[in-house]
């Protein structure tokens, strides 16, 4: 099992004072000795942490994966297009959501979607599509011809009583069964942590989990290749 790790949140410890620490650019490289698969960073449309500097910065030097999520906004999909990340993950986005909320409606906005992956096509770009574990947005997907989706684990991260866990764990085992069967690579993650990652982690089909806040925080007490190390351990046990 892979895993991304998502370094949005060194970027928003740095947005709280508006310095210079801590860069993006050093925890990525951190990350990645630590054995992270690829690194994960969001340029969201207000520039809330990950600002262009550091997709550029980190397009440098970051030696195994770099996955930009974004927005299908022309302005997003241009930056793109001139850092010309490894892939692009295709999100939702909500100029006042506090992180993403659900999965990328890809049946109601076929349209604005074709438009960003044509474009991002043309560069090269691998594209995921971040979607809810329902059966017509993995059809809608496979129908656009992307190379993976990414099943969004938000559901049962947030389910709080045990049979309402279990059923949203099988939930996310149909998905990526049915995903895969229809030729796609899967991968997962939101809301996931050390508490709740390894049922997903034991989904086969499943070949990367990107995770981020969860690892970022437990750095904050044991250091973050520490914390990327113990979550390798476990999607890995």
């Amino acid at each position: 099992m892979k895993l991304g790790v998502n370094i949005d949140h060194i970027a928003s410890i740095r947005e709280i004072r508006q310095g210079i620490e801590p860069q993006p650019v050093f925890a990525a490289l951190l990350c990645e000795a630590a054995g992270a698969d690829s690194i994960v960073v969001h340029l969201r449309e207000d520039r809330r942490h990950i600002k262009e500097r550091d997709l550029y910065l980190l397009k440098e030097v970051v030696k195994t994966k770099l996955n930009l999520e974004m927005s299908t906004a022309s302005d997003i999909v241009e930056i793109a297009c001139e850092v010309l990340p490894h892939q692009a993950t295709l999100v939702p986005e909500r100029r006042k959501e506090v992180t993403t909320e659900g999965g990328l409606d890809v049946v109601g906005n076929m349209k604005k979607i074709i438009r960003a992956i044509n474009k991002l096509r043309k560069c090269g770009i691998a594209i995921s599509l971040f979607i809810d574990p329902v059966k017509s947005q993995i059809d809608a997907s496979s129908k656009l011809r992307v190379d993976m989706v990414e099943l969004h684990t938000g559901r049962y991260a947030e389910a709080k009583i045990p049979s309402t866990k279990s059923s949203r764990l099988a939930e996310l085992e149909r998905a990526a069964d049915y995903a895969h069967k229809k030729g796609l690579i899967v991968n997962a993650g939101h809301g996931l942590d050390y508490y709740n990652v390894k049922p997903v982690a034991r989904i086969s089909q499943i070949e990367e989990l990107n995770i981020g806040y969860s690892i970022v925080c437990r750095a904050a007490l044991v250091g973050l290749e520490r914390a990327v190390r113990q979550m390798k351990a476990l999607i890995n046990g």
